[in-house]
């Protein structure tokens, strides 16, 4: 297995294999922020085909609770595996390390992601990885169906921080 940042080449790669969902394409929007300075999409690859993707969101969480408990703390969003069987083969946990380690390298004092409260599995795997509960917020995000409606979706999630440690 591989991981790299996201290039343009891979966006429809990513589509095809990972999903998206409506109109605009969900990693073309990743894709466009990265462009913009404010992420960094990463890709896991297995035998040339994408399994996995994050994106280590550098102007961090929009929720403003997460806001005020921490101020400046990039967020890990968005990250998946898939297909489900290749779930638990450590795929996640490399996409959550190639993230942290490029907070590191912009000399960042800590991490932080949200985990959905119906999703349990995840929240151990990240409770594993060294990821701390800080504040419980609504993650609200939308997204725009093939005939081009917009639906709002509302997560309940925790989100988590990691101190990282210096080089």
């Amino acid at each position: 297995m591989e991981i790299t940042v996201c290039r343009a080449a891979d966006v429809a790669l990513l589509d095809e294999h990972l999903g998206t969902r409506g109109a605009t394409s969900f990693h073309a929007r990743r894709y466009a922020r990265q462009r913009a300075g404010q992420s960094t999409c990463l890709v896991a690859w297995l035998d040339e085909r994408p399994v996995g993707h994050a994106e280590m969101r550098w102007i961090g969480c929009g929720a403003p609770e997460v806001r005020r408990a921490a101020p400046g703390c990039p967020e890990l969003n968005g990250l998946a595996v898939w297909p489900e069987h290749l779930r638990s083969r450590g795929i996640g946990s490399a996409l959550v390390r190639a993230a942290e380690e490029l907070a590191r390298e912009r000399g960042l004092p800590r991490a932080g992601m949200g985990v959905a409260r119906d999703n349990p599995r995840a929240a151990a795997l990240y409770a594993r990885l060294g990821y701390r509960p800080l504040t419980d917020y609504l993650d609200r995000w939308t997204y725009q169906d093939d005939d081009g409606a917009t639906h709002e979706q509302i997560d309940p999630c925790t989100f988590l921080v990691k101190r990282l440690p210096t080089c």
